[in-house]
């Protein structure tokens, strides 16, 4: 039997969209690295704000994309993905690697193909987050009248395409789990690439906590205001969203709103701080890790893919911890974890050793030795 390499296979790489260098992004960042002979295909494609690496590779964009204000409300056009994603043609592609939180797993292989689909969530408008997002409080009356519709078309497209990729990948054991939910489809579990050698060790501490997230309502960073309100103590907050203003009105002065920053100074205040502050739930959470891997501890909500990041005191086989958990998103809970954490004798380069563990050369490794074994099975 001769071994078949991904060198001699037409490989094509899909993703949602491709607008700006988020988690996902990065993600898809390695697959390209990985196959630099692949095609890229993507609904919308906003020239030069994607890596080069990215770039540099032939890239298909739907019909989506010549649409009016695809540039900045692209995902306004939701109810047209599917029929965007099943119309690209890949026929003659040998090996598909979509990375999905969407529709992009909804791409139709050739019936010789192997196809892989990398999971950072199933399509959370329509599942657990429908109501953060299409929520009484977060849309108007004509909207209310008409989302429920497009929301069970959309199930019902998603649960029918999750039989179009032969393998899923999960980003967390947490997205394993809803995989299963919603699919009833195994998934194996590789975390996803952290540029933990961005964040090296510090010891220094400027006697502030951080926040860096988009602040949109699912993040709760209105319950870390809240509590930083009554604690009196120095809280910054970097990112920007529909939030923002509502946040400030509520902040007291020993909260400061930074909006985004460049990445040198985000380094900086990764670097500075006490403490990460992550009161959301989040599917897996690359910012715990970029804390952690400058050894410094996380404050987090007891779910999702921090508990799968940050060792808490219930996990520690060693007695040490990377981080505090509270249990429930209220302000007494994350009270009770705040006022916890100055009793603890932080181990900060246990910490950044522990952030190792989610690098990209990790991950590089993994998805490749992953590939090339289905590779190997698929075309035997």
């Amino acid at each position: 039997m001769t071994s078949m390499h991904t060198d001699d296979l037409k490989i094509a790489l899909v993703h949602e969209w491709l607008v700006s260098m988020r988690g996902g992004e990065k993600v898809f960042e390695v697959f390209c690295e990985m196959f630099p002979q692949a095609d890229v295909f993507t609904l919308v494609h906003n020239r030069g704000e994607v890596s080069k690496i990215i770039e540099d590779h032939p890239i298909k964009t739907s019909f989506v994309n010549r649409l009016p204000w695809k540039k900045s409300r692209y995902n306004y056009y939701l109810p047209l993905f599917p029929a965007a994603i099943e119309k690209f043609d890949l026929t003659g592609y040998d090996l598909i690697i979509s990375s999905s939180h969407c529709v992009a797993k909804g791409i139709i292989p050739s019936p010789h193909a192997l196809h892989i689909s990398y999971i950072h969530t199933p399509m959370r408008y329509v599942w657990d987050m429908y109501q953060e997002y299409f929520g009484k409080d977060k849309i108007g009356s004509v909207q209310r009248k008409v989302i429920p519709f497009i929301a069970n078309y959309l199930r019902t497209w998603d649960v029918a395409s999750s039989n179009r990729a032969d393998f899923f990948i999960a980003n967390s054991r947490h997205v394993a789990k809803r995989i299963w939910r919603f699919y009833r489809r195994q998934a194996d579990v590789i975390y996803p690439p952290v540029d933990t050698h961005l964040y090296p060790l510090s010891l220094k501490n400027d006697g502030y906590f951080l926040i860096t997230s988009a602040l949109v309502p699912y993040k709760k960073i209105d319950l870390a205001v809240e509590v930083f309100n009554e604690l009196k103590e120095p809280l910054l907050i970097i990112g920007e969203g529909p939030e923002k203003s509502r946040l400030e009105e509520m902040a007291k002065e020993n909260i400061r709103f930074l909006g985004w920053v460049p990445t040198n100074e985000l380094k900086s205040y990764f670097a500075n701080c006490r403490a990460l502050i992550f009161p959301g739930e989040e599917d897996f959470g690359i910012v715990p890790v970029e804390a952690q891997s400058c050894g410094k501890p996380v404050i987090a909500y007891k779910k999702g893919g921090a508990l799968e990041t940050i060792i808490g005191d219930q996990q520690s086989a060693s007695g040490k911890i990377t981080g505090i958990f509270f249990p429930e998103q209220s302000t007494e809970s994350m009270l009770q974890a705040m006022l916890q954490f100055d009793s603890i004798k932080w181990d900060h380069e246990f910490i950044h050793q522990r952030a190792q563990e989610f690098s990209r050369p990790r991950f590089f490794q993994e998805i490749k030795n992953y590939i090339d074994q289905k590779v190997q099975a698929h075309f035997a």
